[in-house]
């Protein structure tokens, strides 16, 4: 073997392991029929403006409306307007705040599961990407689908850029919002922002004594009040706790007597945990199903 072949088949050896080193090829086209759920992605090494797509979520949730327990009016509600989404009649963004665990993000991906066969698509966008909006936007615009965009988890820290990308999205670009994209976000804080008391000091008063806010308040305020439909969410009382857990325990296949068994050992795990949500009830009951001795076992689970 010559030089020349020898460095030939070096490259050819190098270019085969920088190929296995490279992400796959990101397809031009959504794979729109491959599921219900898609993320928004970003091809890791592409530039700021490339290596963008929507990725399939093929384990999708499977978690129903009927799941969720103790939150009938907010699922009646997000189960109304995401009903009007899809039958294309007027429906509003959905903002969803209040008590970690409690089954806001889980409302959302009931309303897929409940309306997927009626041409409903979810798309989780990261608070990283928000400024990718306008893209994702105009990537379903024309698409007979009915697309709602979720943001998780949402809180922001002054100055973020992803807080105005999203009040831009929400209602305050030169183009109209598209008729079959709607936002549902779910937080922690109801006003998205973390509020000081240094805020107060933005509150004037006027000549008849009412209170008016300061430019620092109503910047906070401002991005919760584009969201046409807002709800809260609280911690569970006791008895609620309870009924989830009873409810997490039959989907495993537990008798009634186990559940009955298991209702001490469910308080105490909510107390280590200092919470008594319906996240906790949900670990509880995977846990305890889990422990049982093989011959009383639960025969079938479900997620």
């Amino acid at each position: 073997m010559n030089q020349l072949d020898q460095f030939l088949h070096r490259a050819e050896n190098l270019l085969a392991r920088l190929e296995a080193m490279l992400p796959p090829a990101v397809p031009r086209e959504p794979e729109w029929g491959r599921s219900f759920a898609f993320r928004w992605r970003r091809r890791p090494g592409a530039g700021a403006n490339a290596g963008k797509y929507l990725q399939p979520v093929l384990h999708a949730s499977n978690i129903a409306l009927d799941d969720l327990q103790h939150v009938g009016r907010q699922k009646e509600q997000i189960e109304q307007n995401t009903r009007q989404f899809v039958q294309r009649r007027p429906a509003n963004n959905v903002l969803l705040t209040g008590a970690r665990g409690t089954g806001k993000s889980s409302l959302i991906k009931a309303c897929l599961n409940g309306f997927a066969s009626q041409g409903l698509r979810l798309i989780e966008v990261d608070k990283a990407d928000l400024a990718d909006l306008p893209d994702i936007v105009d990537l379903v615009a024309g698409r007979p689908e009915r697309f709602v965009i979720f943001c998780d988890d949402l809180s922001f820290e002054e100055g973020e850029a992803g807080y105005k990308a999203l009040k831009v999205a929400l209602d305050g670009s030169v183009a109209a919002q598209s008729d079959n994209v709607l936002i549902y976000a779910t937080s922690n804080r109801r006003h998205l922002m973390p509020e000081k008391m240094s805020d107060n000091a933005g509150y004037s008063h006027g000549d008849d004594g009412d209170l008016h806010p300061g430019e620092t308040v109503e910047e906070k305020i401002s991005l919760s009040e584009r969201f046409g439909l807002w709800l809260s969410f609280y911690p569970f009382k006791q008895d609620d706790y309870l009924d989830i857990v009873a409810h997490w325990l039959r989907s495993f296949g537990c008798t009634p007597q186990q559940i009955e068994e298991a209702r001490a050992d469910a308080l105490r795990w909510a107390l280590q945990r200092g919470s008594r949500s319906g996240r906790v009830a949900w670990q509880f009951a995977k846990d305890y199903a889990g422990r049982l001795p093989e011959s009383v076992a639960p025969g079938s689970v479900s997620g």
